[in-house]
């Protein structure tokens, strides 16, 4: 769905092409899988144990869906045309959205919400890259990337609008859509003036940097302390 290319991605708008023509192909199909019963039109993944992928039940991966060898899907879903590399933990109830591209080495905790696109053919899907560590119940959706090796602590809510400023300098610096590799982000508002008064909108602030003597858990709660948080 997306390739490196330098220090971005390009987009393969032609596989996108292709998933949504497979879907206007296929017609609905019942089956049944011990105790559950699916109908839809696109069938489950299979042959786990051969590509060398963990899957706890109820786990659900789609035909379509690329998973290498290492995957541990714990109770989650993977939609078709996603891309999870070698390594990566699926954690329960974490969703991974049509296209998103997820690196190795990466941890999606509990809850993560990670959206899909399929269309328009040549929509940037979300990314996140080798390393990363999102938290429990971070949503992250519409494109935005996620740089290798970041740290996203609980509830982080990352859309292609949402601010993401970095507050570690004595001024600070904004992104959107992107989140610089080894960054650990925290939630956060801002004020914001409106005719009916002053109201603090969500933003995402960028503490400090992954430490490198420190594993991805011990660094973000150094950086929290830091920060008194």
């Amino acid at each position: 769905m997306a390739e490196p290319d330098g220090d971005g991605w390009r987009v393969n708008a032609g596989v996108q092409a292709a998933i949504l023509d497979y879907f206007r192909l296929r017609g609905l199909e019942s089956r049944e899988v011990g105790p559950f019963e699916y109908h839809d039109k696109i069938p489950l993944k299979g042959g786990y144990e051969q590509l060398g992928v963990r899957v706890v039940p109820p786990a659900v991966a789609r035909f379509g869906a690329y998973l290498a060898r290492g995957v541990i899907l714990m109770p989650s879903y993977v939609n078709i045309g996603a891309w999870i590399g070698p390594n990566t933990m699926v954690d329960t109830w974490a969703t991974v959205g049509s296209g998103a591209q997820i690196g190795s080495d990466v941890h999606l905790a509990g809850g993560v919400g990670i959206g899909g696109v399929l269309e328009p053919p040549g929509a940037t899907p979300v990314i996140v890259e080798d390393g990363a560590f999102l938290g429990s119940r971070c949503i992250v959706v519409e494109g935005v990337r996620i740089g290798r090796e970041a740290v996203l602590a609980p509830n982080v809510t990352l859309t292609a609008s949402v601010p993401i400023i970095d507050v570690t300098g004595s001024e600070p610096v904004e992104h959107r859509g992107f989140v610089p590799p080894r960054s650990i982000v925290v939630p956060g508002t801002r004020p914001k003036e409106f005719p009916a008064g002053t109201y603090h909108l969500s933003c995402a602030l960028i503490i400090g940097r992954r430490s490198a003597s420190t594993d991805l858990k011990t660094s973000l709660n150094d950086a929290l302390r830091d920060y008194d948080i």
